[in-house]
């Protein structure tokens, strides 16, 4: 893009990129500047540094940030832009031609046609109003800022699968006071006792021995040599451990190897919130992610109950596989799992698992597929599930996702509309 250079530059800047640019070769000094933003400099002063990557042929290239307006004369296209790293001061009109921005200008089209699509208004426009042009700037930003936190997130992240965030519903950007974790943080007076034995198999789905790690807790292997889970629901599963013999390969690892699928976080256009859809195929009885959380007592979960039922949202997972103890919550502190939305005909099953503690009041809660699931299909489970068919009090979901009026205690609350849409919908979440 060419724009015309500063008209008083600074001396003092321009010295020291020229010092820089003559010494660059042989310098080891740190540098706390991007190189973004040394580019910037060298361009902003008009200073040639080939160790930059700015030369005389790309000097006057500045980046565009993203497009704020548009408007047409006769046959040409003008865009409102604003520059990466400059004040809104200065934004510039530029005609079409001196665009090299594709993906920019592909997606400012795309929100433009999908807003005078909502607001029934023709597409040809020659000049668009203040607030078309407010929209577009408010969904640059609002993509600026689900990208940054899409980079935070796979910075965080220690499984294989890749996260991507999505929002083409509203202007909503990333949600406040939410922390990406990847395993259990356990609160104030909980111990985790690690185990302290594992097995001596050399070859744990064909020869076992005395029934590998399952066997030793009187319970059955639970996976095939594909990985997928073959007990039924309700059945623990017993993975190999941090003091077995076998390596991380071992088909007993499966749920401590993290999620495996790319998945993306997207607004719903249902009102539901958030929610995750998967990026690839997952065959049936495929282990899919973990529900994770702050490990915290029932009685604390009991008053945090109430706080979240008055800001109208709470993530608590009971753990009563054996006896209602302890409980999930990932209000502030999650994986994916926190977006993930009910269904009263859900395509996930919870599984509760057991690897590096084997106290049985505090297992790991995993997610399987119940059956085949499409790329882009949206995942989710039945908040009312139970893991045990026999008990239907085992193990439900305590959680109210972005509904506000609720009161009184978790265990006991007003009855709240479901919006899964599914043929075989209860109409009420609790």
């Amino acid at each position: 893009m060419i724009v015309r250079p500063p008209p008083n530059p600074n001396w003092n800047i321009l010295a020291a990129l020229k010092k820089m640019a003559e010494n660059l070769n042989g310098c080891r000094v740190l540098c706390k500047s991007t190189l973004n933003h040394l580019q910037y400099l060298c361009r902003q002063e008009r200073v040639e540094c080939p160790q930059l990557g700015v030369t005389r042929k790309n000097l006057n290239d500045f980046e565009v940030e993203y497009l704020c307006d548009y408007k047409k004369k006769g046959e040409q296209e003008y865009y409102l832009v604003k520059w990466k790293q400059f004040p809104d001061s200065e934004n510039t009109w530029e005609p079409r031609k001196n665009l090299r921005c594709l993906k920019i200008l592909k997606q400012f089209h795309k929100d433009l046609d999908q807003e005078l699509k909502r607001l029934k208004l023709r597409r040809n426009v020659k000049k668009l109003d203040h607030g078309l042009s407010h929209f577009l700037v408010q969904k640059a930003k609002q993509r600026k800022l689900l990208q940054q936190w899409e980079a935070h997130l796979n910075a965080t992240r220690e499984h294989k699968g890749r996260i991507l965030v999505s929002n083409e519903v509203d202007l909503d950007g990333p949600p406040k006071d939410f922390t990406y974790i990847n395993n259990y943080k356990v609160g104030d007076g909980i111990i985790l006792t690690e185990v302290a034995i594992g097995c001596e198999c050399k070859d744990c789905l064909h020869d076992p021995l005395s029934g590998c790690c399952p066997g030793a807790s009187l319970n059955k292997f639970a996976y095939n040599d594909k990985g997928q889970v073959k007990i039924k629901a309700g059945l623990p599963i017993y993975e190999c451990n941090s003091r077995c013999n076998c390596g991380p390969e071992c088909p007993n690892r499966v749920v401590q190897k993290g999620i495996q699928y790319d998945m993306c976080i997207f607004k719903t256009e249902n009102g539901r919130g958030w929610g995750v859809r998967t990026m690839e195929k997952i065959k049936k009885n495929s282990f899919v992610m973990e529900y994770v959380g702050e490990i915290i007592t029932s009685e604390e979960a009991e008053r945090r109950g109430h706080i979240y039922d008055k800001q109208g949202a709470t993530y608590l997972f009971d753990l009563d596989y054996i006896e209602d103890v302890y409980t999930v919550d990932a209000a502030h502190y999650g994986n994916i799992s926190h977006f993930v939305n009910h269904s009263c005909n859900p395509n996930l099953q919870v599984y509760n698992v057991f690897i590096n503690n084997l106290d049985e009041r505090l297992p790991r809660i995993a997610f399987f597929a119940t059956r085949t699931i499409k790329a882009g299909e949206e995942l989710t489970f039945d908040y009312k599930m139970q893991i045990d068919p026999v008990d239907a009090e085992s193990t439900r979901m305590d959680s109210n996702f972005s509904l506000a009026g609720m009161t009184g205690s978790p265990k006991k609350r007003l009855r709240v509309e479901c919006k899964c849409g599914v043929e075989s919908c209860r109409k009420y979440l609790f």
